[in-house]
């Protein structure tokens, strides 16, 4: 798919991190983009950086990603283009033993269930309608109709203590990339799936410097976080390529962590 400014794309969770990298990337190709995101403020002043729209979306909620893509598609147009980095975690053991007076707890499934409705069931939701309009739009000259980016975690296959919940949720978006790819394949619309490993996003923003410094250190090559532009190479790298079809890729340095 060649990117300009013919083109249009929504970005969800794109006011901040891998998103907003991602929706920047677009924009410096020509693309209209939209945000979907939560953060009013931060989404509204890079959308009029961008040159974009922001939409205040909750993933979790049909009628507001309805309302979502209605707004956006009447700004900028149906968009060729959706790009999955809405997403959330918790670090919750799947039973423990207070360390105080010994007394035993099992993770709360209301917890689980909140991560599993925003990275998996979120991420679908937008995934069927973005298709769906996706569909209505005749094909581009080099025979793509669409194309979809999600983003999963190097968690989907290497989760660490007290990650069931962020692991299930992720390894959902992997195990969901394939046959929604094939689903869409008569319709030209092609979809991947990122796994970022350790990267430097607002979810490592309040970390201190040392524990951001033994994290970098823990990456095989290069020694450091990952950068979001990094992430946003790759998403359009997916993009472009139209062989690029029903992938999952880790973008991680070749970390491969040890239980902690």
């Amino acid at each position: 798919m060649k990117l300009d400014s013919s083109i249009s794309a929504v970005v969800t969770g794109g006011a901040s991190g891998l998103g907003a990298a991602t929706a920047r990337a677009l924009a410096a190709k020509g693309v209209k983009v939209a945000i979907f995101d939560l953060q009013e403020e931060k989404g509204t002043a890079l959308a009029n950086e961008i040159g974009g729209v922001f939409c205040e979306v909750n993933v979790t909620d049909d009628a507001s990603v309805d309302a979502g893509f209605a707004k956006a598609r009447a700004a900028i147009g149906q968009e060729r283009i959706l790009v999955n980095c809405a997403g959330t975690g918790n670090a919750i053991k799947t039973a423990s033993r207070s360390k105080e007076d010994g007394s035993i707890k099992h993770f709360p499934l209301d917890a689980f269930n909140w991560i599993v409705q925003i990275n998996l069931v979120g991420t679908f939701r937008c995934i069927a309608k973005s298709a769906a309009g996706m569909m209505t739009l005749d094909p581009l000259p080099d025979g793509d109709r669409g194309a979809i980016v999600n983003t999963a975690s190097v968690a989907a296959e290497d989760g660490q203590i007290g990650q069931a919940a962020y692991s299930a949720s992720k390894g959902g978006v992997v195990g969901m990339t394939l046959p929604i790819a094939r689903d869409l394949s008569s319709e030209a619309i092609r979809v991947n799936t990122i796994l970022p490993g350790i990267f430097n996003t607002p979810l490592l923003a309040a970390a201190p410097q040392p524990v951001k410094d033994a994290l970098g250190a823990s990456v095989p090559f290069p020694k450091r976080l990952g950068d979001p532009e990094e992430y946003a190479q790759l998403a359009l790298t997916m993009i472009e390529c139209g062989y690029f079809n029903g992938e999952d890729v880790r973008l991680d340095g070749g970390i491969r962590m040890a239980p902690r």
